[in-house]
């Protein structure tokens, strides 16, 4: 380990990442961001969609993935 590296376990990361889902698509639908996570949550969207797909996900843009988790949302009628 190098002196002074900070090291960050992949679960880290991946829940940076999720926290991050929640903070921009609340933006998008100018939404509160409690009310995000809570439809996430509800519908499972952590543990099937945006942890299994991390590593694809993570490549794309914000507005492709924040799209594609209202449509996820949406194909579980949930509206924000």
């Amino acid at each position: 380990m190098m002196e002074g590296r900070i090291e960050i376990s992949q679960e880290e990361i991946e829940t940076s990442f999720a926290a991050s889902c929640i903070e921009h698509v609340a933006r998008k639908l100018n939404k509160p961001y409690l009310e995000v996570y809570e439809a996430l949550k509800r519908t499972g969207a952590f543990e099937q969609y945006i942890v299994p797909h991390y590593k694809t996900l993570h490549t794309q843009s914000r507005d492709y993935i924040n799209d594609d988790i209202i449509a996820y949302l949406k194909n579980r009628h949930i509206d924000l």
